[in-house]
């Protein structure tokens, strides 16, 4: 049983990413201060029932999810207020895949990319369902397991995993729309 003398010891390292999480929900600055206020005053409430030896960090998640889908869904989403910090963290936009390479040394990921904005990525994670935004961000921006996402969302890792698979493919296939606008993806040749 954790002692609650060392919560803020162990458990203020994560704010900043708590806090970058929290800002990718509710896309509000001043929403995602009051869901991090929250799920720290939660988490110092049950520190109690924290298992020393456990993921901290993957328990602040779930709590903070869970405050999130439970105070914060119902709200009406305000557009371009989202900041999706250091979008060069989003490595899931390098497994795009199905480009050609254009220069050696450089994936095709890379080279497609360089053509993309900041707030062109962010439109693209904004644009995917809430389910399947909190999945892809959790894994791929937030680095975690699939184990731990299951854990965070209380959802089975069968279904982590599909909602990851039909969020990427919704990212592919939004990036790759705007690709082809732009004139950097050949458009598909029909057979004949």
């Amino acid at each position: 049983m954790a002692d609650q003398a060392h919560f803020a010891d162990q458990a203020m390292e994560y704010m900043g990413s708590l806090y970058s999480a929290a800002l990718r929900m509710t896309r509000n600055p001043a929403d995602a201060e009051d869901l991090v206020q929250e799920t720290y005053l939660k988490a110092y409430r049950a520190f109690g029932s924290f298992k020393e030896g456990t993921n901290l960090k993957a328990w602040l998640y779930r709590i903070l999810t869970n405050t999130f889908i439970n105070s914060y869904r119902a709200r009406k989403r305000r557009p371009e207020q989202t900041e999706l910090d250091d979008v060069e963290e989003l490595y899931l936009y390098r497994r795009l895949g199905g480009l050609e390479a254009v220069s050696a040394g450089r994936s095709a990921e890379e080279e497609v990319l360089e053509h993309f904005t900041e707030s062109e990525v962010k439109a693209a994670v904004e644009s995917l369902p809430e389910q399947f935004r909190m999945a892809v961000l959790l894994a791929d921006v937030e680095g975690f397991s699939y184990k731990e996402i299951a854990d965070i969302l209380d959802i089975p890792i069968g279904t982590v995993m599909s909602r990851l698979h039909r969020g990427r493919k919704a990212l592919q296939k939004t990036l790759h729309d705007f690709g082809m606008e732009r004139g950097l993806v050949a458009p598909a040749i029909e057979a004949q």
